[in-house]
């Protein structure tokens, strides 16, 4: 059972910067990671991930060049490094983990979300 901890949400101005962490524990060798968001009245969407050795990186195109992904394998830790955040990137991000591969669209394992925030 893999379990996953975020933190790092908030508010923040437009143009403005944010990381988000996820702490992952339990039986976490060879899961890919990854990020998802889902804003009021939307469905979630997929945002980032990354591989499990933290050799792979894929985004979606909404967030590419604005957004990094990395992993502290020491710490199995992920992180989401955004800039030249958006209103619209206002969203309850949600950390997530996959035995599958990192572009897959099924996720087995999900932390409780996170709330960023981006005012204009």
């Amino acid at each position: 059972q893999v379990r996953l901890a975020e933190y790092g949400g908030g508010l923040v101005q437009a143009g403005g910067s944010l990381r988000l962490s996820c702490a992952a524990s339990g039986g976490t060798y060879g899961v890919n990671m990854g990020w998802f968001r889902q804003a009021p009245g939307k469905e979630r969407e997929f945002v980032a991930a990354i591989s499990w050795n933290g050799g792979s990186t894929y985004y979606a195109d909404s967030v590419k060049g604005r957004f990094t992904v990395s992993k502290d394998n020491a710490r199995n830790t992920i992180h989401l490094q955004m800039h030249s955040l958006k209103p619209e990137d206002t969203a309850v991000y949600f950390c997530a983990a996959t035995w599958g591969d990192i572009r897959t669209p099924t996720y087995d394992y999900w932390g409780q979300g996170t709330q960023v925030t981006v005012s204009s």
